[in-house]
């Protein structure tokens, strides 16, 4: 009994020299958390600073400003347990492991990750702007996330696109130009007047105060065919303007024919819709 009592007083005195050795080591840990906290604020508020002065997307500002904190509180805590004794090398090489093991599972949302970050940094596209991709997206961007863009299509579906594949693509952006051309393609019997059809055309083109006269409204033959003639019709309009514009236009264009006894070919007319000259295509339907 008296051997116990002595082993448990000299393994409680040990636990005091060693609770006092470590003092120094508690305090300067406690003293460096204290200042390290200080040096975490202050350099959160010089970023919020850099990047209001740089105007950096609000999304992505607050998404580095939450990394750079982890990081560095990761760092001040790691610092202030080697301070006080603790060993931290096994700490970190789980930690790293752990970062691995992570990456490798998340390889697809990382790629959406730097999508989501250079979309933001280098604004290809912002919200409210109407946008086209290679990738098949289309429609007016709502909002823009880390990982996902969200749009709205044109029959009002939400849609959600990764960032990692929409950065990646040929991205076309309808807002960031002053005006766009429509283009119609329309098909005429050759037992009617060419030169009746353009004028008519171009004289319903320019009464219609939302189209522009410079550059000129054309009107000209683009194809010869077996039973009928092919006509090319190229209007701009205003950015604004554009989708009232190219709706009532064709159906103007074709009444006014109409009632000048210049009737559509039975063969189905292609109707191109484009937005500038170097864009020709972007949709087409049969009339």
């Amino acid at each position: 009994m008296e051997s116990n009592l002595n082993s448990l007083g000299t393994r409680f005195g040990r636990l005091i020299d060693i609770v006092i050795e470590s003092i120094p080591g508690i305090i300067g840990g406690v003293i460096l958390l204290i200042l390290g906290k200080y040096v975490i604020s202050f350099v959160d508020r010089m970023l919020h600073k850099r990047f209001e002065k740089k105007n950096v997307d609000p999304s992505i500002r607050a998404f580095i400003s939450s990394i750079a904190r982890i990081v560095m509180w990761v760092m001040l805590l790691l610092t202030v347990a080697s301070q006080i004794g603790i060993q931290t090398t096994s700490f970190i090489a789980a930690l790293s492991a752990f970062g691995l093991a992570v990456g490798m599972a998340l390889q697809g949302s990382l790629s959406n990750f730097a999508g989501g970050v250079l979309i933001l940094m280098f604004r290809p596209f912002e919200v409210g702007d109407y946008i086209s991709s290679a990738n098949g997206t289309a429609g007016t961007v709502e909002r823009i996330d880390i990982l996902y863009s969200t749009l709205i299509g044109d029959d009002g579906v939400r849609i959600f696109s990764p960032n990692g594949p929409l950065a990646n693509s040929v991205i076309k952006n309808y807002t960031k130009i002053v005006q766009r051309m429509f283009e119609y393609t329309i098909t005429i019997s050759y037992d009617k007047n060419v030169k009746d059809a353009k004028d008519i055309i171009l004289r319903v083109l320019r009464s219609n105060e939302n189209i522009l006269m410079s550059p000129e409204p054309t009107v000209f033959v683009k194809e010869l065919g077996d039973n009928s003639m092919v006509l090319t019709v190229r209007a701009w309009t205003k950015r604004e303007h554009y989708w009232p514009a190219r709706n009532s236009m064709q159906e103007k264009i074709m009444l006014e024919l109409e009632r000048n006894d210049i009737s559509l070919s039975s063969n189905p007319t292609q109707i191109s819709i484009v937005s500038n000259s170097n864009d020709q295509g972007l949709s087409k339907r049969q009339v």
